[in-house]
């Protein structure tokens, strides 16, 4: 499940030139340039595309400075880097300390796959500035993604139907009807940007990342990857072991599974956050407005699902709050403590008929802006997995799965586990059953695990310091709640990873933050 990312003030003449700057599709001019040669041209920030999200321009950080935006030039195919270029959005804000103590670029990947970095950077720009004073902050839109040759798939309203749909089917005209859909938005994935569409592996991105670094001016790679980031940055180390800098790895994904594994896992993952939620509403001095004790709001939660299924309520007009959009909505809630409050006011509402809250909820997942547009997250994340996972899950196959992920979550369960079909009919074949993260040799990297985690849960930072091997990664646990844990603001985790990154302070393995 992706995780989601973030008006205009210019007159459109000068929004006109600033986009066209910013044209960065596929160009069919051959090179031979050297591409590590190439200078890049920042600017000042456009607003973000509607495939980026949305919004307004970057505003100013504290102190004034501003978000500056380039386009770096890239092969389209790595296997012909002399062939078609592409273009890959970039955006920094430079160092605020002194320039004789600067270490370098700090890249960020936050994940999804298919998020925007270039909006989401600068959305959590302010709680990064202890980095930012030994660091340019840097993040991107990776292939595929928003202004990065961004795949398309179904339009604006072919999608509002999409996430309409029953996404756990009962019976086999309902299943047929979720496969039908699904190879729909395959077929429309590959009409749109089939040029794209196998070019858009995790290892591509790999290596668009060490280009950066190199176009950059540094000599190795400093990291800060979050969620799939953390697959990314472990396939990078995996390709390129003696360029890794100061490396962190937060929210971290379990290099060793295969996509079924995986869906299982997060099954468990986002049942555990639910538990841990009923258990903090019901357990306060006040009475808990969804439940009495804690089995009672997840079992009022669940008769909503079910009666959802037969009789959706009002959403967001003309659209209404489905079995799937609140399922959604409620899975988003649980990225975070923060969303707690929000899932509470959210299922008040709902028992009283009303849907709005959930469906904000579910919109923010899905990537879709107040204006009814939507962002290519849905569309980049599932042209990224797909070029990435071999495996293609039938119904059969899901159905054979059905009591395992149902015992690992009655509410997510069905959900997750019909989710594994959404590769089915790709265009693409997938490259591998998981990633390769072994990186012998490379610097330590610090692998920061969060025991509440319900997208990538806690077991996943053990399996990835093993993977990278002996000598590598580094592990630090957070006993905490949410998909994460530097953006919790524990002092504890944060201090571990600024002092990692900052002065090159590595911490004791096993460190544990709560």
């Amino acid at each position: 499940m992706p995780n989601p990312s973030q008006l205009r003030a210019a007159a459109l003449t000068v929004t006109a030139v600033l986009l066209a700057t910013w044209s960065t599709g596929c160009s069919s001019d051959t090179t031979n340039e050297d591409l590590t040669a190439q200078k890049l041209s920042w600017k000042e920030c456009p607003a973000p595309s509607e495939s980026e999200g949305g919004g307004s321009a970057p505003s100013p950080l504290p102190g004034g400075t501003e978000w500056q935006c380039a386009t770096l030039k890239a092969p389209l195919d790595w296997a012909d880097p002399k062939g078609d270029t592409i273009g890959l959005a970039l955006i920094r804000a430079k160092t605020s300390g002194d320039a004789s103590k600067r270490i370098g670029s700090l890249v960020f990947n936050f994940g999804g796959p298919g998020g925007s970095g270039v909006t989401t950077l600068p959305a959590f720009g302010k709680d990064y500035a202890a980095l930012r004073t030994r660091y340019d902050l840097v993040s991107f839109d990776p292939r595929g993604v928003g202004r990065s040759a961004g795949v398309e798939c179904e339009d604006d309203q072919q999608l509002d139907k999409y996430f309409q749909q029953d996404a756990t089917p009962d019976d086999a005209a309902e299943t047929q009807d979720l496969l039908r859909n699904t190879k729909s938005f395959n077929a429309a994935c590959e009409k749109n940007s089939g040029k794209v569409l196998p070019h858009v592996r995790t290892t591509d991105a790999a290596r668009d990342m060490d280009l950066m670094r190199q176009v950059l001016g540094d000599d190795k790679l400093h990291y800060f990857g979050i969620s799939y980031g953390t697959e990314l940055g472990g396939v990078y180390a995996h390709l390129f072991p003696k360029n890794v800098g100061r490396a962190v790895f937060d929210g971290v994904v379990d290099p060793t599974q295969n996509p079924e594994q995986s869906s299982l896992g997060q099954a468990k993952g986002f049942q555990l956050a639910l538990d841990n939620f009923a258990d903090d509403c019901t357990s306060k001095v006040e009475d808990c407005p969804i439940g009495d004790t804690a089995q009672d709001v997840k079992d009022r939660i669940a008769k909503l699902l079910k009666d959802l299924e037969t009789k959706p309520i009002p959403g967001i007009f003309p659209r209404e709050l489905t079995q799937t959009a609140a399922t959604n909505g409620i899975a988003q809630s649980l990225y975070s403590k923060d969303f707690w409050e929000y899932l509470t006011e959210g299922l008040q509402q709902a028992y009283e008929g009303d849907g709005k809250v959930l469906m904000l909820l579910s919109d923010s997942m899905n990537g879709r802006n107040e204006n009814g547009t939507y962002s290519n997250i849905t569309a980049a994340n599932i042209s990224i997995n797909c070029a990435d996972d071999k495996p293609r899950y039938t119904a059969d196959f899901v159905r054979s799965r059905l009591p395992e992920f149902r015992a690992a979550s009655p509410l997510f369960g069905d959900y997750l586990a019909w989710g594994m079909v959404s590769c089915t009919d790709w265009a693409v074949p997938g490259a591998a059953d998981h990633p390769d993260v072994s990186a012998p040799g490379a610097a330590p990297i610090l692998v920061v695990g969060n025991t509440g985690d319900p997208a990538t849960p806690y077991e996943g930072a053990r399996k990835m310091v093993d993977a990278l091997g002996t000598g590598v990664g580094v592990q630090l646990t957070y006993k905490g709640q949410g998909h994460g844990a530097y953006d919790s603001k524990n002092k504890c985790v944060q201090g571990a990873v600024n002092g990692y990154l900052l002065q090159g302070t590595v911490p004791a393995a096993g460190t544990v933050c709560s």
